[in-house]
């Protein structure tokens, strides 16, 4: 699990990973940084024990809005 405190832009290369996993969206808390946005990923069907929780990252106010403001210039809204 990690809480995310910054988010800076990489390279513009990359490529699609090939695998494919569900993750869980979940709000909770109300402390000084806001509530807190937590993304769960799920192992995928390849792995040894499919569907366990696999990685946890939590956004705060802050890093929720550089989050937010790169998911909007990448889908341009």
């Amino acid at each position: 699990m990690a809480r995310v405190t910054r988010i800076e832009i990489g390279p513009t290369k990359g490529r699609t990973h090939p695998t494919e996993v569900h993750a869980r969206i979940k709000t909770f808390g109300k402390g000084a940084g806001g509530p807190v946005v937590q993304i769960d990923t799920f192992g995928s069907l390849d792995r040894d024990v499919p569907g366990k929780l696999s990685q946890t990252l939590q956004f705060d106010r802050a890093s929720g809005t550089e989050l937010l403001a790169i998911l909007q210039k990448a889908f341009g809204k």
